[in-house]
């Protein structure tokens, strides 16, 4: 089994910026995939960023160039930050695992482990 926790959420003004960070913890691997999902009231969820442990990222169309992630191999830490914060990007975020990875998943059906999600809120 492996353990998320996420932190970093909150409410900001348009145009802010915000960082999330997930730690992984338990039957941890050395070669893993971790992502970013947001599911806003209402819509379906939705991935915004992935990542290996091998340094690769993917981000998807509605945050690239705006959100950064970054990776700590050694603390088994994911951090994601969003700047130029809009009001659609409000949504409860969620941290996703996924052990022995070495192609990038980009479904929430290839993540095993999730994390509780924390909430963003950006007002306009």
């Amino acid at each position: 089994q492996v353990q998320l926790v996420e932190s970093g959420g909150g409410s900001v003004q348009g145009g802010g910026s915000l960082r999330l960070s997930c730690v992984a913890s338990g039957y941890t691997t050395n070669t893993y995939c971790m992502g970013w999902f947001r599911q806003a009231p209402g819509k379906e969820r939705e991935g915004v960023v992935f990542s290996s442990s091998h340094g690769a990222a993917i981000y998807s169309d509605s945050v690239k160039g705006r959100f950064t992630v970054s990776q700590d191999n050694a603390k088994n830490t994911l951090t994601l930050l969003m700047n130029s914060l809009k009001p659609e990007d409000t949504a409860m975020y969620y941290c996703a695992y996924r052990g022995f990875c070495f192609t990038i998943p980009q479904s929430s059906n290839e993540y095993p482990y999730w994390g509780q999600g924390t909430q963003v809120t950006v007002s306009s």
